[in-house]
């Protein structure tokens, strides 16, 4: 079994639970629910830099990156460094993070915010709604084509945008559907854990236009984006090398600076 049956198995067990501790209309009830999201989409669109800046204390390939940082200075720090979004890791058992980290970006600032989660079924998305999300993240290699329709639908109705994340030629091409925003490329080979841009580049001229295009994954230097960006892509997820640091806001500030010289 992979790490991605793993985590799916035990996300099955974590959502019955969650569902007899908050129904439905609990979540509907939410402050956050009427909210009016931001679009990160058109943030990536209308930016040269196009970093999503993620909150992520541990990683099931890396183990420890940072436990000491509270997420509250980690967006604020974020906003300040000018990224397009931030992603913030839910997943308690495999990544130590939690919906409360969410709330908690979002009470901090007003960055776009994606739900970085594995999400199998249509409770999380109402979930990621009421915790104060802009978008969610869809894994292509944990859904099937009626999975993603339906819940890149929910996400729609619920104003969330959606990433979809695929790793291959194959995922791609039983994933594209008219309500996806953005198509995340994940240079990370999940059964390996090796990382190759390659990946973005080949799978590049096979994403149709009309989707944001980001690349996630290796992405710890500047010239991986400035290798990346005449593919068309348009966005950047970047996980650890910011959190792997003593101040996320400070590194990513720098980053961009660089960047844009």
């Amino acid at each position: 079994m992979n790490i991605l049956d793993k985590i799916t198995n035990d996300k099955r067990i974590e959502i019955n639970f969650r569902k007899q501790l908050i129904p439905v209309k609990q979540l509907e009830q939410s402050v956050l629910f009427e909210r009016h999201t931001i679009s990160l989409a058109n943030k990536l669109r209308h930016s040269n830099t196009g970093v999503i800046a993620e909150h992520k204390r541990r990683s099931p390939s890396k183990q420890m990156i940072n436990q000491n940082l509270n997420v509250f200075d980690v967006a604020r720090g974020y906003e300040n460094a000018g990224v397009c979004g931030m992603s913030v890791l839910t997943d308690g058992k495999y990544f130590g993070g939690s919906l409360n980290d969410l709330l908690t970006a979002r009470s901090s600032c007003n960055l776009p915010l994606l739900r970085k989660e594995f999400i199998i079924d249509e409770y999380q998305i109402l979930e990621a709604k009421a915790y104060g999300a802009d978008a969610i993240l869809l894994i292509a290699a944990i859904l099937t084509t009626n999975e993603i329709k339906q819940f890149s639908k929910l996400a729609k109705q619920l104003q969330l945008e959606v990433l979809l994340e695929v790793h291959s030629k194959e995922e791609l091409q039983k994933s594209v559907t008219p309500t996806i925003d953005m198509l995340g490329v994940n240079n990370r080979n999940l059964k390996t854990f090796e990382v190759s841009l390659e990946t973005s580049k080949q799978l590049s001229e096979l994403i149709p236009n009309d989707f944001v295009k980001v690349s996630e994954s290796g992405i710890s230097n500047i010239e991986a984006i400035n290798i990346l960006q005449p593919y068309g892509y348009k966005g950047f997820l970047i996980g650890e090398n910011f959190m792997k640091t003593h101040d996320p806001g400070a590194s990513a500030t720098q980053f961009i600076k660089n960047l844009q010289r």
